[in-house]
């Protein structure tokens, strides 16, 4: 039986219907004459009861108004009266009911006048909202629903599914699904791909499918692909014999759309901006569009915004554009295109003629769709970072205003992201500038001591940090070995560092005892705090950025081999002498950097030549799972071996006591190894304080410089000799010495037990003295004085002839 001839036997009428419902015949005073069997079920009286008696017995009398208008419009002979009434019926049993009726007059001159039909009025209300349920499913609703015969042929379809399809029923009545959509397929897995198997399988089996996926290309809207959410379900008459099957359809296109762009949107949320680089940031956003939005894009960057500059503010007529990324879904190759996907791709310049739509974005700052192009521009805090380019290769492809939503949103988000990126490279230019400056790159390499070095800050994005080491020469071939930490990370604490090294240094120039060095160093950074609080009007205890910080300072002369140390709350050396034996000397700690209370104390001892001397900061022997004292026993193993050079000695330190390359504080490592000034480099000779000592320091000066064969510096040298002797023997007391040093340069040093410092002057020409010292500063590379516990020591330093 088909679905048509089904609906053709279907049992359509309702509860007035005169075959089904209560029907009463009356005569012309309104006595039952006639009464039916559904009669007898609604209101409990047999026929045999009823007849005869009048309409009053059961049924409650008309409303006048409703007589009256029935007075004043007579139907005609064989027509029903104008609509139904509502009336209360009396059930024999007593109860009351409410009926719908309706009367028709009956022609001819029999005793029948009339007939009446009644049926209970909520039986009514229920078939009248069927009836209107069915009306909008063929009618209203937006979901498509067609019936199928089992030879899956159209029999019926409502008016949403005639939209679909865009023709009136009558033109593909009988089609068979698969001949309406040739080209459509189920994207839902685990069910037959096409419409045909799908439909055989639900009238095979009786099991209904819901909610598969259909995608194809409707007649209505040519060129575009659909989604509908499609259920089936099999349908069958009262005696149970199927006669076909329903199909139900809603398109979901717009709602995938929406779906899939709010998709697209999460996944460049979590997939662009995953590093802080310029280039990278331009490569994820093509990941994520390709092939999801378009066959094409590209992201084209100003130069500057690459070296992470400020983009120039005014017009783009011509901006200096590069590409920073490129992707396509297709392979294409050659001059241009965008290549292989795969393939990394080198920023190169790239120029847009006016008239393009890459240019008019440029220019107007708005986003340009021609066709299949779409171009938005790159903005961030009102500034164009440049541009990005969405093609697609199809024609009819076109990006619909949902899209081009969707594309503004994803421009506008990466290029938030790429100007972090930008920010951050200027801030790392800036940071690896900073600490070019504040750590030194190139250490001096005194006769003193070999050198070796490694620096590895907390902060590896900017690479810089509150650690730092240094190697200061000083006069008499002396060196000066520092190691510090200040509190905290990053560019504050870099730059206190760099403010401390600085300090140290030309405290270090000054040629200062180590525990002199330091209380200098903690005074000034109290006082810094005590300006920095009055500058702010805070309490005077608010601390300066550099309180608390630690240092650990040493010096080494390479003549006496007499090393002397203090330290500032730094942890103390570990000392390596040849045979591999390890020692950790133990000078006074003295409290961190301008927290006062507390002296600092100096240490000295004595270093055979080619021990190995560490320096560190805490970070590197402190972690977690290890204290410091576990730390510098490590650090002392791994220091003990002889057979390693100090630059694999750094590199084993590091790789043993920081495995995984990272750090919970900034690092600072400091090896040396010590030498000795042969006995032929140094002289020295005790001169009297006298005036005649003055020719003969002449002369055993001149005398060793023909040993040494510096002929050539026998002029200024007895010059330099004669002026610092004369000065002492008139300025000072007790005995002088006299040391030559043969290093790098020649160093000539007078020594007397004075504390008054000599200090260049500008002598008028009546003046009968003051020209000698600036004489020497004349003929000497430098000079300078240093103080000890017995005095004082001049000292002058020359190059080599073939040097200078």
């Amino acid at each position: 039986m088909s679905a048509l001839s089904a609906a053709k036997t279907a049992d359509f009428r309702g509860p007035l219907d005169v075959a089904r419902a209560a029907t009463v015949v009356l005569d012309g005073q309104d006595t039952v004459i006639g009464w039916s069997h559904a009669a007898e079920v609604l209101l409990g009286y047999p026929q045999n009861e009823i007849v005869g008696r009048p309409l009053v017995t059961f049924l409650s009398p008309r409303q006048a108004s409703e007589s009256a208008a029935d007075q004043e419009s007579t139907p005609a002979a064989g027509t029903p009266l104008s609509g139904s009434e509502i009336r209360v019926a009396q059930h024999r049993d007593g109860h009351s009911l409410l009926v719908a009726t309706l009367e028709c007059p009956l022609p001819g001159a029999g005793a029948a006048a009339r007939v009446l039909v009644a049926a209970e009025l909520e039986q009514l209300r229920l078939w009248e909202s069927r009836l209107a349920l069915l009306h909008g499913l063929a009618t209203q609703s937006p979901v498509g629903l067609g019936i199928y015969d089992t030879d899956l042929r159209l029999t019926w379809c409502n008016a949403a599914y005639e939209r679909e399809i865009g023709l009136p029923f009558a033109e593909f009545r009988g089609l068979r699904a698969d001949e309406m959509y040739s080209e459509g397929r189920f994207v839902t897995k685990g069910y037959p791909d096409t419409l045909d198997a799908v439909m055989h399988h639900v009238l095979d089996t009786g099991e209904p499918i819901v909610d598969l996926h259909f995608r194809g290309e409707p007649p209505s809207d040519p060129g575009k692909t659909h989604l509908w959410s499609c259920s089936y379900y099999r349908l069958q008459d009262a005696d149970g014999h199927v006669f076909g099957l329903c199909e139900d359809a809603f398109d979901i296109t717009d709602r995938y759309e929406a779906q899939r762009r709010l998709a697209l949107l999460v996944e460049a949320g979590r997939a662009v901006g995953t590093a802080l680089d310029v280039i990278v940031t331009a490569e994820e956003i093509t990941e994520v569009a390709v092939p999801e939005f378009a066959d094409t894009v590209t992201v084209d960057l100003l130069k500057e915004v690459l070296e992470g500059e400020v983009p120039a503010a005014g017009g783009l007529g011509a901006p200096a554009l590069v590409r920073a990324a490129s992707r396509s879904a297709r392979a294409t190759g050659g001059p241009g295109g965008p290549g292989d996907p795969k393939e990394p791709r080198r920023p190169s310049p790239v120029a847009y003629p006016p008239g393009s739509p890459q240019y008019r974005a440029l220019s107007s700052g708005g986003l340009t769709l021609v066709d299949d192009t779409l171009v938005v521009p790159l903005r961030a805090g009102g500034d164009t970072l440049g541009l990005i380019t969405f093609l697609r290769s199809t024609p009819v492809a076109t990006f619909e205003n949902g899209e081009v939503a969707l594309a503004d949103e994803l421009a506008a988000r990466t290029a938030v992201c790429i100007d972090n990126a930008r920010r951050f490279t200027r801030e790392r230019s800036a940071s690896l500038a900073l600490q070019r400056h504040l750590l030194p790159q190139h250490l001096p390499q005194p006769s003193a001591v070999d050198l070796a070095h490694r620096y590895l800050p907390t902060d590896n994005l900017t690479g810089v940090g509150g650690d730092w080491f240094d190697v200061v020469a000083l006069s008499g071939t002396r060196v000066g070995l520092v190691v510090g930490d200040v509190v905290g990370h990053g560019l504050e604490a870099a730059a206190t560092m760099g403010r401390l090294r600085t300090t140290v240094r030309a405290l270090a120039q000054l040629d200062l005892a180590p525990d002199e060095l330091l209380m200098r160093l903690d005074n000034l950074v109290g006082t810094a705090a005590e300006e920095q609080a009055e500058a702010l009007g805070t309490p005077a205890t608010h601390e300066d950025d550099a309180t608390g910080a630690t240092c650990l300072y040493v010096v080494y002369d390479p003549v006496s081999r007499r090393c002397s140390m203090a330290r500032a709350g730094h942890p103390p050396p570990v000392v390596v002498d040849p045979d591999g034996r390890v020692s950790f000397p133990d000078p006074p700690a003295g409290p961190p950097l301008g927290l006062g209370g507390l002296p600092f104390e100096s240490l000295e001892i004595e270093l055979p030549v080619g021990s190995l001397l560490a320096l560190v900061t805490d970070g590197l022997v402190e972690a977690r799972n290890r204290d410091i004292d576990q730390g510098l026993d490590t650090l002392g193993r791994i220091l003990g071996d002889p057979r390693l050079s100090l630059d694999e000695l750094c590199d084993r330190v590091l790789s043993e006591l920081l495995p995984d390359g990272t750090t919970e504080d900034d690092a600072a490592l400091l090896l040396v190894r010590t030498r000795e000034l042969e006995a032929g480099q140094v002289v020295e000779w005790e001169l009297p304080a006298e005036p005649v000592a003055v020719g003969h320091a002449r002369e055993l000066a001149i005398g060793q410089l023909h040993e040494w064969g510096l002929e050539e510096l026998s002029f200024s040298t007895e010059l330099v000799v004669s002026e610092l002797v004369t000065n002492a023997i008139r300025h000072a007391e007790g005995p002088l010495r006299l040391r030559l040093i043969r290093d790098r340069t020649l160093l000539c040093e007078v020594a007397d037990s004075g504390h008054t410092s000599p200090h260049l002057r500008h002598s008028a020409e009546d003046d009968e003295g003051g020209r000698g010292l600036f004489i020497v500063a004349q003929l000497v590379h430098r000079w300078g004085t240093r103080y000890t516990e017995s005095g004082k020591t001049i000292w002058t330093e020359q190059t080599f002839p073939s040097e200078g």
